[in-house]
């Protein structure tokens, strides 16, 4: 094998480091769909489940790693990774607990009162955490893996890691699924999936990972932060006044992406089905995604920045109107369709592809209009803010998408026999319409700061 040929392969890190992501983010989205679900059978109410999720555990993953890519950075990537999958596996042993051994019922209605004692929310309060901790190292460790080991090829290696990443989700979700739908099992069982695809990732870092520095040869140690100048450094990109305008205008579409993991659950299962199938429902995201990002990156990845990311949050915002149709038509949501899944189901499936499809407008082109508004020479420490909006949008997506639900969608309702709710198809439609106008409050905010922008520039 000649010189040249070496130089273009990626190294075994590069590799072991994203069949690692692909366990994680398996193991993730094994019980992503399922959470708000969960705790709602568990006996934590209408409000609390939502708050847990999004506010908790969602901000956690995604506010964390501007500390723990730190820690990373000085304990070493392998090191990090190892402690990460023990915490994880943790989590999710302590998720189940309560059904597996705490002699806790998942009751197959969600009552809108709080029933849920202290010997269910302790162990679920520690696991929420050990869940959003641990899930905070993986992503800086595998990313700067990627960004050490890919050299020249960094777009390829990062076009694969994103790939992997949604592989890794339909993995994840498909497995769950067929383990879920077994005999003698209950909604309890995904937690024992994501355990085990988090300890088969500690075991392909431990036999197969090694640090990227230690393989690349890179013997010289960069100067690693402390927590105090993260902090300052927090101080210095959140006071920059375009910057964090930026990150609050941008965090409306995480704001209703949040919401296929709790008011999307929440509504499905109260009023559409009473066991629905949310991990094949939002398995239309990743394989829109999969199967859609290099036709979209062809055919308008020519456009500017702020124009692809405007189109994203019109596009998420459109997608929430589409739930409004099965509400009017005959049988309205629970008529079956084909007797395969009822009407409702399969508009909120084609409601998570539309949303995919804004992911892939606007996610892909957010680093490259943060770049263009980062100060010259502090380029990578704006870059590490990048996922802000995603925190942002996920500490009041929680709390505001069970409050729609509840207080809005429910108002009128009536019981069925069944247990499900008949809502009133005037609030209904008020809800998705709200959702709906808040993303294109979103988009035309952004229109709005670009153009101010603009301005500023000249």
């Amino acid at each position: 094998m000649d010189q040249t040929e070496t130089k273009l392969r990626f190294p075994s890190s590069f590799w072991s480091a994203n069949v690692t992501e692909l366990f994680e983010r398996a193991a993730y989205y094994a019980m992503a769909s399922f959470v708000v679900i969960y705790l709602g059978q568990l006996g934590f109410g209408d409000y609390w489940p939502s708050f847990i999720n999004s506010s908790v555990l969602w901000f956690l993953v995604y506010f964390l790693p501007l500390l723990s890519g730190t820690i990373a950075d000085q304990i070493g990537f392998k090191r990090a990774l190892l402690l990460a999958f023990v915490v994880l596996a943790s989590g999710y042993f302590l998720m189940g607990y309560p059904v597996w051994f705490g002699g806790a019922t998942l009751s197959p209605i969600i009552s809108s009162q709080v029933t849920v004692g202290t010997s269910v929310v302790v162990p679920i309060a520690v696991a929420v955490l050990l869940i959003g901790i641990g899930g905070s190292f993986v992503k800086p460790c595998i990313a700067g893996t990627v960004q050490k080991t890919a050299g020249a090829r960094k777009t390829l290696g990062f076009a694969i890691f994103y790939m992997i990443i949604n592989i890794g989700s339909l993995v994840g979700r498909f497995i769950s699924y067929n383990v879920r739908k077994t005999p003698g099992f209950d909604l309890s069982i995904i937690f024992a999936v994501s355990l085990v695809a988090a300890v088969v990732a500690f075991f392909v870092v431990a036999f197969a990972y090694k640090d990227p520095d230690l393989e690349m040869g890179i013997t010289e140690k960069k100067p690693t932060k402390s927590i105090g100048e993260i902090l300052v450094g927090m101080v210095k990109v959140l006071g920059n006044a375009r910057f964090a305008m930026f990150l609050l205008v941008s965090s409306g579409f995480y704001f209703i992406y949040n919401q296929v993991y709790n008011l999307l659950p929440l509504y499905t299962k109260k009023t559409v089905e009473l066991s629905p199938a949310m991990d094949i429902y939002t398995a239309a995201n990743p394989f829109v995604i999969v199967t859609c990002q290099l036709l979209i990156t062809k055919a308008f990845g020519k456009l500017p920045p702020i124009k692809s990311i405007f189109i994203g949050i019109g596009i998420i915002g459109a997608s929430m109107l589409i739930n409004i149709v099965p509400l009017y038509l005959s049988g309205g949501v629970t008529a079956m369709v084909g007797n395969l899944l009822p009407l409702g189901s399969l508009f909120i499936m084609l409601s998570v592809a539309m949303i995919a499809f804004g992911e892939l407008f606007n996610s892909s082109r957010l680093y490259e209009y943060i770049g263009s508004l980062s100060p010259k020479g502090q380029e990578g420490l704006f870059q590490g803010y990048a996922n802000l909006p995603m925190a942002i949008g996920s500490i009041i997506g929680g709390p505001a998408g069970a409050w729609l639900f509840n207080a809005v969608m429910c108002k009128g309702a009536t019981k069925l026999p069944s247990g499900l709710l008949r809502l009133d198809p005037h609030q209904a439609t008020l809800g998705w319409v709200v959702l709906a106008l808040f993303g294109f409050a979103s988009a035309f905010s952004m229109f709005l700061y670009n153009r101010w922008l603009k301005r500023q520039e000249a």
